[in-house]
């Protein structure tokens, strides 16, 4: 149960809560107002106690209904599906047997006089907090006025003086509006929260959507034309082969091989740019986000002057962080610290409110999910390392370090430069394999240099 509940979102643990009130509510109002007050006002004869053990017999099943009752009206008010009619003509009946015992007590002059109320007034509450989830309100108070209009005429019927009458119509009237607070702000309470819980889902399903199209529009303007002009320099160079134009046709293959070698430079602007993040606007923005959350956020250290590369798997630290924070735990307090040292750089997440998930100093495998595994892989190849766990008592941390010797290392190797010496050197295979994904040799025989292609013309005029 404890490991469920901490899995359950905030509007999960709300719902839960509320459809406990709810439930519970009725057995209160019974242990409160009609239970003692049969005990204490019956007169000591048979046919009181007789029609007081029914009323008590009859109270408790209302709240037994009322329990399943009160499961399908809150499911159908937030659109999860209808309530059983059995339930709420189960519900209805035992409310008028109910209201026949409290106005045979009446008749028979078996309790003291006025203690009879408190009973009325729980009465129609197991049966009227479940319907009013089911019908308008405006429903709810037309039919509520005609059963009151009915059951005072059922007191009249038992030969109730027109005092008493004046008075259970005003014990009755009472009861309307303790139904609608009880039961229905409750309820709509919580649709709201639901309806905001899928605003946020659906924003953030569009965040990723818009985000999509922007990748998908840069790469059509980035590539759109380029292919085009490919296409047509292509066409030109074989018709130009094809009439023996071959000094020609191969200039406009040298021409080709040009715009080919920039539009790979340019998709690779475009993707690492989709790929990665930005340290100073994740650093920025984690305030923002958390504070939005009810979490106290300090932020302390500024990521100028880092190198782009630790900027970057530095800034998915602090992304998947601040997932974390928001989706595990309940917390209320969050401190961003980054130390920017002369030999390597540390950023450390702390938060607290994860409650006692282990012993301080106990490190998070990332069985739970792939954020973590994916962060450790990122910095990996910047040499730098991650530590997650609880570090004290509902305290958990994240601390990500990388050297900053070893990021420019891996900068160098990676090839950051690299686009630029091979267009220096002639030599763009390797830039044709990075974004093609195919082996070397394969793409150099597609952007081979400027000789190979003369020696290919050359051999195919042959």
């Amino acid at each position: 149960m404890r490991g469920r509940w901490r899995e359950r979102s905030k509007v999960e643990r709300v719902e839960w809560q509320s459809r406990l009130m709810l439930r519970s509510v009725n057995w209160a109002y019974l242990v409160a107002w009609s239970g003692p007050t049969l005990v204490g006002s019956l007169r000591h004869d048979a046919v009181a106690v007789a029609l007081g053990c029914a009323l008590a017999v009859v109270n408790v099943v209302q709240c037994v209904v009322a329990h399943f009752h009160l499961r399908g009206a809150l499911d159908q008010y937030l659109g999860r599906g209808p309530v059983s009619p059995a339930l709420s003509r189960t519900a209805a009946g035992l409310l008028v047997t109910a209201l026949g015992l409290i106005a045979a007590l009446t008749a028979t002059d078996s309790v003291k006089d006025g203690l009879i109320a408190l009973p009325l007034l729980f009465a129609p509450m197991p049966f009227c907090c479940a319907y009013v989830l089911t019908v308008p309100v405006r429903t709810f108070l037309r039919q509520s006025g005609v059963g009151v209009v009915a059951a005072l005429g059922l007191f009249a019927a038992v030969g109730s003086s027109l005092g008493r009458l004046l008075a259970l119509a005003v014990v009755l009237g009472l009861s309307i509006p303790l139904e609608l607070l009880t039961a229905r702000c409750s309820a709509w309470n919580l649709s709201v929260m639901w309806e905001s819980e899928h605003a946020r889902e659906v924003e953030a399903r569009l965040a990723v959507a818009e985000e999509r199209l922007r990748f998908g529009r840069d790469l059509h303007d980035v590539m759109g034309r380029n292919l085009a002009v490919v296409a047509l320099k292509s066409e030109l160079a074989v018709q130009l082969a094809r009439r023996g134009r071959t000094e020609d046709a191969v200039t406009q293959m040298i021409e080709v091989q040009r715009i080919a070698r920039d539009s790979q430079k340019e998709v690779r602007d475009v993707v690492r740019g989709y790929r990665e993040a930005d340290l100073e606007a994740e650093l920025g923005g984690v305030r923002g986000v958390l504070s939005a959350a009810g979490i106290d956020c300090t932020v302390t250290g500024s990521a100028a002057g880092l190198p782009p590369e630790v900027q970057s798997v530095l800034g998915w630290v602090v992304r998947e962080a601040t997932t974390n924070v928001l989706r595990h735990g309940d917390a209320k307090s969050c401190r961003v610290r980054l130390e920017n040292g002369t030999r390597q750089v540390v950023l450390t997440v702390e938060n607290d409110g994860v409650g006692n998930t282990g012993e301080a100093g106990t490190a998070v495998s990332g069985n739970r999910g792939s954020g973590l595994a994916g962060l450790r892989e990122r910095l990996a190849a910047l040499e730098g390392t991650l530590e997650a766990g609880v570090v004290s008592e509902g305290v958990f941390r994240v601390t990500a370090s990388v050297p900053l010797t070893a990021a420019g290392d891996a900068a160098k190797a990676a090839g950051v430069p690299a686009a630029d010496a091979a267009e220096t050197a002639g030599a763009p295979a390797a830039d044709a394999a990075d974004v093609t994904g195919g082996p070397v040799a394969e793409a150099g025989e597609v952007a081979g240099g400027g000789e190979s292609v003369r020696a290919r013309w050359a051999e195919g005029v042959r």
